[in-house]
C-alpha cells in the first residue's frame, strides 16, 4: 500500500467513525479531537466544497467585496474564509459548535469576530437578523449533523439583497436529508423569502470514504439571494 493510501485510509477511518456519534455532546467532541488534523485530512479527501462555494458566491456577488460582512455558519478551521479571502473578501464572522474548531479559526486571523453555537439547538444571536451581506454554510448540511431548519435562520440573518450559499453531498446516505433539504428551499421561496440563483451539481465532490462507494462521491451548491 501507497503511503498516500495508507494516509487517505487512516483519514476513511476517522469520517467513518463519526457516524458512531449520536449525541450532540459526542459530535462536538468528535471535532473537537480532530481539529489539529482537520485540514491535512480535508487535503487527502480532495475536499473541494470550500473552494467550489467561494467561486459560486464571486460569480455572483456585485457588492464591494473589501466591506462586505460575510457570515460563515459551521465555519471550522476557516476552509472556506481562505478561498473568499483570495477573491477579495475580507470581513468575516464565524460561528461553530466546537471550541478547538473556532480556535483554529482564531489562529488563521481572517475573522473579525467567532461566537460559539451549537447549530440546530441554539439560535443564531438575534441581533444579527439582517446583517451580513452573504451567508453561508459549507460541509455541514447532511445527515447527523445541522438540521435543516438551520437554513431559516441564515436567510433572517442575511441583508435583502444579500447571498446565501449552501453545500449538501449527493452520496447514497445523504439522500434523504439532501431531498428534505431541497424541499425546504423550495417552499421558502414560494413564501417569497429568496429566490434561486444557482444550483449546480457537482461530480467529484470528494473522494469516497463508504465502502459501498468507490472514487469520488458528488455533491450540490445552492446559492440564493434573499428578497
Amino acid at each position: 500500500m501507497s503511503a498516500d493510501n495508507n494516509t487517505f485510509e487512516s483519514v476513511k477511518s476517522v469520517i467513518l467513525s463519526a457516524h458512531k456519534n449520536t449525541t450532540s455532546e459526542e459530535k462536538v467532541s468528535f471535532y473537537n479531537r480532530w481539529a489539529d488534523n482537520y485540514d491535512r485530512d480535508m487535503a487527502v479527501l480532495d475536499y473541494r466544497a470550500p473552494s467550489l462555494a467561494a467561486n459560486c458566491i464571486s460569480s455572483y456577488f456585485r457588492g464591494v467585496r473589501e466591506a462586505a460582512i460575510v457570515l460563515d455558519v459551521a465555519c471550522g478551521t476557516g476552509l472556506v474564509a481562505k478561498h473568499m479571502r483570495k477573491l477579495g473578501f475580507g470581513h468575516f464572522v464565524g460561528v461553530d459548535g466546537s471550541e478547538a474548531m473556532l480556535d483554529k479559526a482564531r489562529e488563521s486571523g481572517l475573522y473579525q469576530d467567532l461566537k460559539h453555537c451549537l447549530l440546530g439547538e441554539e439560535p443564531l444571536p438575534v441581533q444579527w437578523a439582517g446583517t451580513f451581506d452573504v451567508v453561508l454554510i459549507v460541509g455541514a448540511l447532511s445527515v447527523g449533523q445541522v438540521p435543516v431548519s438551520v437554513i431559516r435562520d441564515m436567510c433572517k440573518a442575511t441583508k435583502p439583497g444579500g447571498c446565501i450559499c449552501m453545500t449538501t453531498r449527493s452520496n447514497h446516505d445523504n439522500l434523504e436529508y439532501k431531498a428534505a433539504l431541497e424541499s425546504e428551499l423550495k417552499q421558502m421561496e414560494e413564501e417569497e423569502l429568496w429566490t434561486c440563483l444557482e444550483v449546480t451539481e457537482v461530480e467529484d465532490w470528494e473522494r469516497a470514504v463508504s465502502e459501498q462507494e468507490d472514487g469520488y462521491i458528488s455533491g450540490a451548491v445552492y446559492l440564493y439571494k434573499k428578497l
